[in-house]
């Protein structure tokens, strides 16, 4: 392709995604979206999959320049995706641990909690500068975090395959993996404020430098005390990923110890070799770890989740396993499977780590055109994925939710590795058939993997989980709720716990935490919920019934009915016990008198 030509492609990539970007901002959600996918106009999609068609196949075919453009024009649309909820003027977006964290950056902002108090504030005191700085609210503030945080991983991961191999075409095929964001699972790892998986998206930065320290070994450029450079970005980068989210900080750590444990290794049995010429990580993998422990051994939080790991993996009745097959059973009820939830959710990832492997393997086999010194960082990655296998099975039988998240930072190793691996097969493929048609046959597959990718960046009903858009309406009904109810009123839910919304509207520091329950926590009756006996279905007591358009649209449309009725919803203003004091188009709360007190 000609320069002319070439521009004129770039070009109208990039007028398709400002033409998408625009389009996005003039049609702002104006209720709740149960998905930003079919929320966000059919335009806007038409438009980034024109961007993101265009980038793969520059990413995949050109070099040089036109390479880099396609690389940029489609790392540059990724994040428009992953911007959407700011886009399109979302109030905020995440519940449950999200409203806390939008509490905590609150009482950050109003000079009730110092930063270093969280065992991870790197979130909050983001959000925290962004509102500052920007003069915007504390909840826009967090979604731009979201953003901000996010980058560096489209960044990194091609620059690390770069320095790992020289390869144009591995970096090609890296940033379009990377663009597939897997080590999002929407099951412990999630598009939003969740400090755990923000963290995942710097790990590419510490990797980096890693590897450059690896490969950098001029005397020339020095900082004072003989400190390389790069071995400053990895002490900056890791304390960076510490406050952000200490659990992927100890991943880290691991990682630098494995490297350094195989460099040990290999001057034991090599005398020729260049893990021998390297220098070490010794100091690093020591500097981290104390680094590591110094802020975490003295936190209560930390303490209660290793108590709590250890009590699950003594207790029989707890483990991924069982949960499982529990929501396999759920899933049946309402017409859905594991095997179709799978190939939805997991599918591009299956095959890229399955590639990984395979690289790995004939990488050690010798049958890979990588020179010795790319074969070594390819196998530290490698080395390092068996203790944090191991973790993960810890993880596994202990907790669940922990299991997953070790998963995404596996595969943030494993999206640099198999993007390395994918590259070698187009070449391979490159021999069978003509170059152009190796390419053409990577870009569409690649493309296919992409959208299963960004089709489940966001939760949606697609993967049975509605998304967690909060809407005004929904604070505004909280915020009146929980500033006029009645004293001696506890609040019930049918969706999230009440007390998530007081942390989001008014922090954690300096008030007492409401009483609050949900059904889902068997704190208020579900069975009677279900059944419309609202007056016994909390203890007897006097409460408020909380029921969202997010809980409508969970329980009817995407559970279909599976724990509630829609008829058994919809009734709780006729009973004659039951008083609607607050509703708006997406909030309705009933104060409920109990049976008791009928009687």
């Amino acid at each position: 392709m000609n320069r002319t030509a070439s521009n004129l492609t770039f070009a109208l990539g990039f007028f398709a995604l400002a033409a998408g970007v625009v389009l996005a901002r003039a049609n702002p959600a104006t209720s709740y979206e149960s998905s930003i996918y079919t929320g966000t106009p059919t335009t806007v999609w038409i438009c980034f999959a024109v961007a993101l068609g265009l980038s793969v196949v520059a990413a995949v075919a050109a070099r040089g320049r036109s390479q880099t453009l396609g690389i940029v024009l489609g790392a540059t649309t990724v994040t428009s995706i992953v911007s959407l909820p700011v886009l399109r003027n979302y109030r905020f977006s995440g519940m449950g641990d999200a409203l806390t964290h939008l509490g905590w950056t609150r009482d950050i902002v109003d000079g009730l909690l110092a930063p270093h108090e969280l065992i991870y504030p790197g979130v909050h005191s983001l959000g925290a500068t962004l509102h500052l700085l920007g003069g915007i609210p504390v909840e826009r503030a967090l979604l731009l975090t979201i953003v901000v945080l996010f980058v560096p991983f489209l960044i990194f991961v091609p620059l690390t395959v770069r320095e790992m191999t020289g390869s144009p075409a591995a970096v090609g095929v890296a940033a379009i993996v990377s663009w597939m964001v897997l080590p999002i699972n929407n099951v412990a790892t999630h598009m939003g404020i969740h400090s755990n998986s923000n963290a995942l998206f710097l790990v590419p930065v510490v990797i980096f430098a890693l590897v450059a320290y690896l490969r950098r070994r001029s005397t020339v450029e020095r900082l004072p005390f003989g400190l390389s450079p790069y071995s400053a970005l990895i002490y900056l980068s890791g304390i960076a990923l510490l406050v952000v989210h200490p659990q992927q900080m100890i991943n880290v750590v691991v990682l630098v110890g494995a490297v350094a444990g195989v460099q040990f290794l290999a001057r034991w049995r090599f005398s020729d070799h260049p893990m021998v010429d390297q220098p070490t990580t010794y100091a690093h993998t020591i500097v981290l770890g104390t680094l590591f422990a110094v802020w975490t051994v003295s936190n209560e939080r930390f303490r209660s989740a290793a108590v709590g790991l250890v009590e699950g993996i003594l207790t029989a009745d707890v483990g991924a396993s069982a949960e499982v097959d529990q929501r396999g059973a759920s899933l049946t009820e309402i017409g859905g499977s594991i095997q179709e939830l799978f190939v939805t959710m997991f599918l591009d990832a299956a095959i890229v780590g399955v590639v990984a492997a395979l690289f790995v393997l004939v990488t050690w086999l010798g049958w890979t055109s990588l020179d010795r010194e790319a074969a070594s960082f390819v196998t530290y990655l490698a080395i390092a994925l068996i203790p944090l296998g191991g973790i993960f099975l810890v993880y596994f039988v202990g907790t669940p939710t922990m299991a997953f998240r070790q998963v995404g930072f596996i595969y943030v190793l494993l999206t640099i590795l198999g993007a390395i691996g994918i590259a070698h097969v187009i070449g391979g493929l490159s021999r069978v058939i003509t170059r152009p048609g190796a390419n053409a046959v990577a870009s569409v597959g690649l493309a296919a993997l992409l959208v299963l990718g960004l089709m489940t960046v966001y939760a949606s009903p697609l993967i049975y989980n509605p998304s967690q858009h909060v809407t005004d309406e929904q604070f505004s009904g909280y915020e009146s709720g929980l500033e006029h109810g009645a004293e001696g009123y506890s609040h019930a839910a049918v969706g999230y716990d009440p007390f998530r919304y007081d942390h989001a509207l008014h922090g954690l520091e300096g008030e007492e935490t409401l009483s609050g329950a949900t059904a889902a926590t068997g704190e208020a009756d579900p069975d009677e919920l279900a059944a419309g006996n609202y007056t016994g279905a909390y203890h007897g007591l006097d409460y408020y019934l909380i029921v969202t358009e997010y809980d409508l649209t969970r329980e009817i449309e995407v559970y279909q009915e599976l724990h509630y009725s829609e008829q058994s919803l919809e009734r709780v203003g006729s009973d004659p016990a039951v008083d609607k004091v607050i509703s708006n188009d997406e909030f309705e709360m009933y104060a409920v008198v109990s049976e008791d007190d009928d009687e």
